[in-house]
């Protein structure tokens, strides 16, 4: 399956709003502990979606500019935000923000650097953040081995999807990041998240991702069998656990490099 990054997600936005899990509350106390966010900084989320990332920062005060080239998540997360006052959506990319020069104290990615450009991001990025500013990249990435179920959803995935394979392979290893900080010039923390699923939050998680089998799919009924299935095997009254490890990384986006 081919599609756009920017227009991947147009037809999921409904499930992505009602399934997709938030960011753990130790990853805000983390951003006020270890990184000094105060209430006056001010962020930009870069691939905002509906606001998943940008509400921590809305939560601790923040002004948070929200960048988002698809119309639809635009649309999602200026309505679901729209009792912020400090939240500004904008049409833009991670690699034409539309932003000034030097207007923000950090720039956060949440689950979304992976389809961007990071050469033309990480020049954008720069140019955009103040002195002494960082860029933060957090994914909520599946804990695969948490379980007997999450062993078995992977599974899945890999057998009912469009491109899960190759999204797998989009997300960056590691050496990505000395390229994009400067080798040494980044840190990493962890934090474990989790959501609690009955058959149709499970089934409506499984929707909310870009690859997979649409609804009118002469696979989808197949999929939704096997689905049916794991869930029966691990359920524990009525509802199934879905781990994830929260990670991010972060530091200065570094000097140009070749990719």
């Amino acid at each position: 399956m081919t599609m756009h990054p920017t227009t991947r997600f147009s037809r999921t936005v409904e499930y992505y709003v009602r399934y997709r899990p938030a960011y753990p509350a130790a990853l805000l106390d983390f951003f006020r502990s270890e990184l000094q966010l105060k209430p006056d900084a001010i962020v930009a989320d870069i691939g905002s979606g509906t606001g998943l990332l940008t509400e921590l920062f809305l939560r601790n005060g923040n002004r948070v500019w929200g960048v988002e080239p698809n119309p639809e998540m635009r649309a999602a997360g200026a309505y679901l935000l729209r009792d912020y006052p400090h939240f500004t959506s904008l049409d833009g990319s991670a690699e034409a923000t539309t932003l000034p020069d030097q207007s923000v104290d950090f720039v956060a990615a949440g689950t979304a650097f992976h389809w961007f450009d990071p050469a033309a991001a990480r020049r954008e990025w720069r140019r955009i953040l103040r002195a002494g500013g960082q860029a933060l990249l957090i994914w909520n990435y599946r804990h695969h081995e948490r379980s007997a179920f999450m062993q078995a959803y992977e599974a899945f995935l890999l057998e009912y999807a469009t491109d899960y394979r190759q999204v797998k392979e989009s997300y960056p290893g590691e050496s990505l990041f000395d390229d994009f900080f400067g080798a040494g010039q980044w840190q990493k923390a962890l934090f474990e998240n989790v959501q609690i699923f009955d058959f149709e939050g499970i089934k409506g998680r499984y929707l909310s991702c870009s690859y997979a089998l649409p609804e009118d799919n002469a696979r989808f009924p197949a999929a939704m069998d096997a689905l049916h299935r794991i869930f029966e095997r691990y359920q524990t009254g009525g509802c199934v656990e879905h781990w994830y490890h929260t990670v991010m990384y972060w530091g200065r986006p570094g000097p140009a490099v070749d990719y």
